[in-house]
């Protein structure tokens, strides 16, 4: 592989970096940090203006780094020149590279070594001394061993213990003064809780609405049941919006470390324990705990970095620690940061990189990016969610990744999440198994001005969404705000669950105004195929929306103005209604040339017959019938040649390619 400058585990930083192996002489060689490949990059840039491309190519291994990499306005390449009628000099980036057939991994952790084996609980464990934890430098809540997640204890067992009693809790229409009311107790269920080993280590995951909230233990009294934590909650601690306690989970229990792949880390002693998989030798284990943040820091300043390319990298092994004022991290957790952060970042791309076994967000486009591109990438095992795209970006791209197994940490997480931004494209992903929402677009709550439009989303294949008992109130892709130009189309969606309410397919929430949707097909989604909370003059046109749990169709709030546009859709129910009792009226919804099919009998639209929901004005020009899919059953939802929906002007549309486009 051909490259200007090459970096190994193995070099030396006193070398010219020029060689990609040691010569013979054990005089010369590859880098050993990236650090020191990037000031001899910006030694050559200082020789004069880049004629082309500047490559460094990163050997195979792990990269332990003592600070995160920080790329500013001097690291960048050169961008095209050229006038109006012709281009005079293409792009000259600044390439980062795995070396041909190689892995490197930049981590942010560091290897535990020194193991001894001895009995903890009536198990046989390793133990390890740390000394930084020992002396309060050091905490983590993650470890990795030969290259997997290992778990802490964690009760119940199975399932989940309840609030008995939310002490301080408060009902009523007022947002801020109910569910944002949180609190610091409760009163737990009898022998729920005890007085453990190091108890002010003990966390508890309270499980509320759309977002999961960790506090520790500051007290217990047994005699009245009640529990103190070192933090307010931030939320109501209810079963979303019922008058009960909500469900909730401990982790890190000393006592409760008795399954092999568990582990503890005693912080008054600065002991690690582990406990060993079988196979797994106490000579050979690499065993990682997180230490840095973050690993990248991309920053413009004055000057955009422009022009920069990392390509099949992994980064690895960070840890956020919450601040003590943090129960809640906000939706979409975006109170957590990213590994890799771009601010002031244009024409920057990631392709072929992995992110994974992080504790935060994958990658973050934080502030005023232009024109990046995150392609191929996988990111999965991450603390939070996958990419943010934030305040002020534009024009920026992820396509042909795979995002998947995010939200470990900060349940309420999604994999895709773009706040006030424009002009974004997420394209050709797969996106599954998650914790909480697959693609969040817009971050305006209501009509008020929006910069979350023209954002496109197209050919992904999102399933699997929710993990069941864990948070509610889920879409597979979801808007908010006025997003004019905002278009999703061709989307494959199915198996959306929710713990309490809302396992929705597709889901326009508040204020979502001027959407696009088109081509998609949603089916066994628990809740509803579409939701609207509240929005105006969205179009839902040429979609089939199937085997859904609870209904098919559903608006949360009618509105003095046409909520959406609801044409040539096909609605394919078996046994549950269309649409559920709202006040549907033909001008606050306007549905025409549908087709409707229960495979259970009469389709039920919110009570009532079909003849009756059109003699309210309903469904011009529609019919019911059924669609003749090839196996609905089975997910196949082809339409076979004689298939009634074809008269209606429905247009069949091919799904084969979404997902990623990789060779």
């Amino acid at each position: 592989m051909t490259a200007d400058f090459f970096v190994s585990p193995q070099g030396n930083d006193a070398w010219s970096g020029s060689l990609a192996e040691q010569n013979g002489a054990g005089t010369d060689g590859p880098f050993h940090t990236v650090a020191r490949a990037q000031q001899a990059v910006r030694k050559l840039k200082a020789k004069g203006a880049l004629t082309q491309p500047v490559r460094v190519a990163l050997r195979g291994g792990t990269y332990f780094l003592d600070r995160p990499l920080a790329f500013t306005p001097e690291d960048s390449g050169a961008p095209e020149e050229g006038k109006w009628d012709r281009m005079q000099a293409p792009e000259r980036p600044v390439i980062y590279a795995a070396y041909a057939g190689e892995k490197p991994v930049l981590s942010g952790g560091r290897r535990i070594t020194g193991w001894r084996e001895e009995q903890v609980n009536g198990r046989k464990a390793w133990a390890a001394s740390i000394p930084e934890v020992r002396r309060g430098e050091w905490y983590f809540r993650q470890l990795f061993v030969n290259g997997s997640r290992r778990m802490r204890p964690r009760l119940p067992k199975q399932g989940l213990f309840r609030i008995e009693e939310v002490v301080g809790a408060r009902f009523g229409n007022d947002w801020g003064e109910s569910i944002q009311r949180g609190s610091d107790r409760f009163i737990y269920a009898k022998d729920d809780l005890r007085p453990w080993r190091n108890l002010q280590d003990v966390e508890i995951t309270v499980l509320a609405l759309w977002e999961s909230v960790t506090m520790q233990i500051k007290e217990l009294d047994e005699s009245k049941r009640l529990v103190i934590f070192d933090r307010n909650s931030e939320r109501r601690m209810t079963d979303d919006f019922k008058e009960r306690g909500a469900p909730y989970y401990v982790e890190n229990v000393f006592e409760s470390l008795d399954e092999p792949g568990q582990w503890y880390l005693d912080r008054p002693t600065g002991t690690l324990y582990y406990l060993p998989l079988p196979g797994e030798s106490i000579e050979t284990a690499e065993v990682i705990a997180p230490y840095l943040v973050d690993l990248v820091r991309i920053e413009g300043d004055a000057e955009p970095v422009q022009c920069m390319r990392f390509e099949g990298i992994t980064f690895a092994h960070t840890e956020w620690p919450v601040p003590p004022d943090i129960a809640a991290v906000y939706q979409s957790a975006t109170k957590v940061p990213p590994a890799v952060m771009l601010r002031g970042a244009e024409k920057v791309r990631f392709e072929g990189c992995t992110f994974e076994q992080l504790g935060t967000h994958g990658l973050g486009l934080i502030d005023a990016c232009r024109d990046v591109e995150i392609a191929g990438c996988d990111l999965r095992d991450l603390g939070a969610g996958g990419i943010m795209i934030r305040d002020n970006c534009r024009r920026n791209t992820v396509r042909d990744c795979e995002i998947s197994y995010t939200g470990v940490l900060f349940h309420g997480s999604a994999g895709i999440v773009i706040g006030k931004s424009s002009g974004n494209k997420v394209v050709h992903n797969h996106i599954h198994d998650l914790t909480w929402m697959g693609v969040s677009v817009g971050w305006t709550w209501g009509y008020g001005e929006s910069d979350g439009y023209g954002n496109i989303i197209e050919y992904n294949h999102i399933h699997h969404l929710g993990m069941g008992e864990l948070l509610s109130d889920i879409g597979g892709i979801y808007t908010l705000g006025v997003s004019p130009g905002t278009r999703i189309r061709y989307n494959l969606i199915h198996d959306i669950y929710r713990r309490g309410y809302g396992g929705w397919g597709i889901y326009l929430d508040e204020g979502s105004t001027d959407v696009l949707v088109e081509n998609n097909l949603v089916y066994r989604a628990q809740s509803s195929g579409f939701h609207q909370h509240y929005g105006h003059d969205n179009l839902l046109r040429n979609n089939i929306f199937a085997l859904n749990t609870e209904q098919q169709i559903q608006r949360t709030r009618a509105e003095a103005h046409r909520s959406f546009i609801f044409e040539q859709n096909l609605v394919y129910a078996d046994g549950s209604p269309i649409v559920t009792d709202q006040e549907w009226t033909p001008e606050s919804a306007d549905f025409e040339r549908n087709l409707y099919f229960d495979a259970s009998g009469a389709p039920d639209f919110a009570g009532k017959t079909f003849e009756e929901w059109q003699a309210m004005g309903m469904d011009a020009g529609s019919i019911v019938a059924d669609p003749l899919f090839v196996d609905p059953e089975s997910g196949d939802f082809r339409l076979r040649p004689d298939s009634p929906a074809f008269a209606l002007g429905f247009k069949e549309f091919d799904l084969s390619t979404v997902g990623p486009r990789r060779q």
